[in-house]
């Protein structure tokens, strides 16, 4: 078995607990947890995606999407094969489902030390775990993560935030920046589209908030699953009140996927009034992501542009050392 000894994990009653996200999941020997790529065998937690990339690309920050941090530099992005969430309309779901495709035991080795390496030759200032959950692939990024920082680079999750206390405990100290994705305000949604409960991914936004993880949050808004004034609403105050007013929300359009083509695609004006809803909020930084509109960050006292992005891409930066040139205040990120 090409596998590499999980952390995170005790026996109980003869089973093995995961302590990774917050499913926790009991596995039986022999048997894998929910996420497909962590296994009990002879009594000790495998992960068998460690070092399997089933994706490695640079790309734009803004992809992320992360707009506040280090931006118009790349990052270069991986993933392996896994996840712990169910989503009905994963964009990602050829890769984040195992497949016969993308089984690990198919895919090459790949080492931290070549994924630094290829980073710092692509002129990269970071590393982004993502396209896929990197929680699921914890030990693999842990271990990129520490040579990352000894190479100077940051180090990115995209993420959807599920992950337990225990595995922020020792992960925060490596992690620069996130963007977790907030699916919903309503734990039946959650469960009915994803399998997992909203308050632990709350509870995490706010812990990585107070240790300084630079923090932007991405919803992608669904007619008739996710939209309802109440939602909306309600994840507008809660950045506001337990994130701050200038943390960035990126609000998407949902467009079909090929497993999830019973709900059309969600209308402009959908994410218009989720921005207007944002920003009377008291939030700063609302981007109406993949629309064309709302994309660029102008200072929340004078008005002035900051920074101008067309699809992703950034086109200018007029921010200076972290302030507005026109009034002097001071914008939130990290940007240099």
């Amino acid at each position: 078995m090409d596998a590499h000894e999980a952390r995170l994990w005790t026996t109980i009653d003869g089973k093995i607990e995961c302590q990774l996200c917050h499913h926790y999941c009991k596995i039986r020997e022999g048997r894998k947890g929910l996420c497909q790529v962590r296994r009990n065998v002879d009594g000790v937690l495998y992960s068998l995606s460690y070092g399997k990339l089933i994706a490695a690309h640079v790309d734009p920050i803004e992809k992320k999407p992360l707009f506040h941090f280090l931006p118009g530099s790349q990052s270069y992005s991986i993933a392996a094969p896994g996840c712990n969430f169910r989503c009905a309309w994963c964009q990602n779901w050829d890769i984040s489902q195992l497949t016969a495709r993308n089984d690990p035991e198919r895919l090459a080795l790949t080492a931290p030390e070549q994924v630094v390496k290829a980073a710092v030759q692509s002129g990269c200032k970071s590393i982004s775990y993502t396209y896929t959950e990197p929680t699921i692939f914890y030990e693999f990024a842990r271990d990129v993560s520490a040579l990352a920082r000894e190479a100077g680079l940051r180090n990115v999750w995209v993420s959807n935030g599920y992950m337990t206390g225990q595995m922020l405990d020792e992960n925060l100290p490596l992690m620069d920046a996130i963007n977790v994705d907030i699916k919903a305000f309503d734990d039946a949604v959650y469960r009915k589209y994803a399998g997992a409960h909203l308050q632990p991914i709350l509870d995490n936004c706010v812990t990585l908030k107070k240790a300084g993880v630079w923090l932007e949050v991405t919803t992608l808004l669904i007619k008739g699953v996710n939209d309802d004034e109440a939602q909306v609403s309600g994840l507008a105050e809660f950045i506001a009140d337990k994130l701050g007013q200038d943390t960035p929300w990126h609000i998407s359009r949902y467009y079909p996927q090929p497993q999830f083509q019973e709900i059309a695609a969600t209308p402009p004006e959908t994410i218009l009034k989720a921005v207007k809803v944002g920003k009377e909020a008291g939030l700063q930084y609302v981007y109406s992501g993949n629309l064309g509109r709302n994309e660029d960050t102008h200072c929340p006292v004078c008005g002035e542009l900051l920074v101008d992005r067309r699809s992703l891409w950034l086109t200018g930066n007029r921010v200076e050392k972290g302030v507005c040139p026109k009034c002097g205040t001071k914008i939130a990120g990290v940007w240099e």
